[in-house]
């Protein structure tokens, strides 16, 4: 990429000198033909005057350019055609109208036009030509001469020609080096995006496509969010672990956490580690739908790993491993510290805070096939989403019990039949599961229920 770089930028700088070259060229065409033209006896002797003026003019134009594309870069090159279309106009009043030399200069001026900008050039270059011509006239009256001698001709269409043929080889050639140079760019962009796309695999894809956006700037800072963060991990992995080789063990895990990664996408979290069997996602950055959708996204995701676990059981099943095996999962929602830790020549981009510890140890105490919400989760989603009310537990680094709840599923599948019944009102607050109640508790509900009812006839009453 630098080698293009540098080509390019050589090419920028020698621009001046190519026109500078052709520009001597195409002046050496009006030296030659008045040259010649003299030399016959077809010019005046006073002309002569010009071809000193012709063969030094390019040289000055040459530090001009210098000069002027300090102020105005973009129309150096249309000034200076614009200045040799009035040189070509004064040229063809003193030369008396000769029709060859005449035709020569302005195929010589609409060559240049076209090779230096686009038909709007070659328009103003052949305008400027008029505007020479009737400048000029005013000092010397115009005619046209018809008739030129073999000599004049045969010098200005040789020396036009030859203009012509090396200006359009060293177009050709540039033309050649810029297609050269595109070709090489376009490599070179190519193998920045297969790199960029394998880094893109040690980053979550929405991190990635922030930084490689320039909505995010990669540099170490930090920022306090509402997030909702999530945790896996597979129950019995470390027994089995031990039992299976090294390779077929790599194979089950990958396959675990490719098809984790997959739902993860799908409901828009950001991976944020893998830690053997252990998956650490959050919602809310750098995207955020706001905090009840990022709850909902979260603890959706975690029915549908819940379910296609048993999917993978029955791969793993086929390919031998009779061990059952369940994911466990927690999910918390608070303010987290989100952004770049680390060092200016090493980064993670990673969540930490206390909120993040509680979705890890809820992860911790939570029973196979079983997810475990916090109460601030749980009042986000609850009326999406069937939770069962566990009580409180005592969790590490927390100095009070923590309120947890149990994810059963979307409410809208529990069917009409469900054994869940849960209201809550002001004041009221009921949650029933019966499949979950003893035989022998049923009685002692059943008369909870009637008091509690008693209760409520006794206060309308009154």
């Amino acid at each position: 990429m630098a080698s293009v770089t540098g080509e390019r930028r050589n090419g920028l700088a020698t621009r001046p000198l190519r026109e500078y070259y052709s520009r001597v060229l195409a002046y050496l065409v009006g030296a030659a033909t008045l040259a010649a033209g003299v030399h016959c006896q077809y010019f005046a002797i006073e002309l002569i005057w010009m071809v000193p003026y012709t063969l030094l003019y390019p040289h000055f134009a040459y530090h001009l350019s210098y000069r002027f594309k300090r102020n105005h870069p973009e129309r150096t090159s249309q000034v200076l055609l614009s200045l040799d279309a009035l040189n070509a106009g004064a040229g063809i009043v003193l030369l008396g109208g000769a029709l060859v030399p005449t035709l020569m200069f302005l195929l010589t001026l609409s060559f240049s036009a076209l090779v230096t900008g686009s038909l709007g050039h070659l328009l103003i270059t052949l305008l400027m030509v008029l505007v020479g011509v009737g400048l000029t006239n005013l000092l010397v009256p115009f005619q046209l001469n018809l008739e030129t001698p073999p000599l004049v001709a045969a010098v200005s269409i040789l020396f036009t020609t030859t203009y012509v043929c090396i200006t359009a080889y060293f177009v050709h050639q540039q033309g050649m080096r810029l297609a050269q140079a595109r070709r090489e760019i376009e490599t070179e962009q190519a193998k920045a995006a297969r790199l960029a796309r394998n880094l893109a695999k040690y980053l979550s894809p929405q991190v990635w496509e922030s930084i490689f956006s320039g909505k995010r700037s990669v540099r170490l800072e930090t920022q306090r969010k509402k997030l909702t963060v999530f945790f896996s991990d597979i129950k019995g992995f470390t027994e089995l672990s031990e039992e299976l080789e090294a390779e077929a063990l790599t194979d089950l895990l990958n396959n675990y956490l490719n098809e984790m990664s997959k739902i993860t996408l799908k409901y828009g979290g950001t991976i944020d580690k893998f830690v053997g069997d252990c998956v650490m996602v959050f919602f809310g950055d750098p995207t955020s739908q706001g905090a009840k959708k990022d709850a909902v996204a979260a603890v959706s995701m975690a029915i549908a790993m819940r379910k296609h676990m048993k999917v993978l059981r029955q791969q793993w099943r086929a390919q031998g491993i009779t061990k059952p095996m369940e994911i466990r999962m927690g999910v918390n929602t608070g303010y987290c510290t989100v952004g770049n830790f680390g060092a200016d020549t090493r980064m993670d981009y990673t969540i930490i805070g206390r909120e993040v510890n509680l979705a890890s140890r809820l992860e911790s105490s939570a029973e196979a096939g079983e997810i475990l919400i916090s109460h601030e989760t749980y009042s986000l989603i609850k009326d999406v989403i069937m939770c069962r009310d566990k009580g409180q537990i005592t969790v590490k680094g927390f100095s009070r019990p923590v309120q947890i709840y149990q994810v059963v599923d979307f409410r809208r599948d529990l069917g009409a039949t469900s054994s869940f019944v849960e209201h809550e009102l002001p004041g009221f607050s009921m949650y029933l599961d019966t499949n979950g109640v003893q035989n022998f508790d049923k009685e002692r509900v059943i008369q909870a229920l009637n008091q509690a009812a008693d209760k409520l006839r006794d206060k309308v009453i009154m």
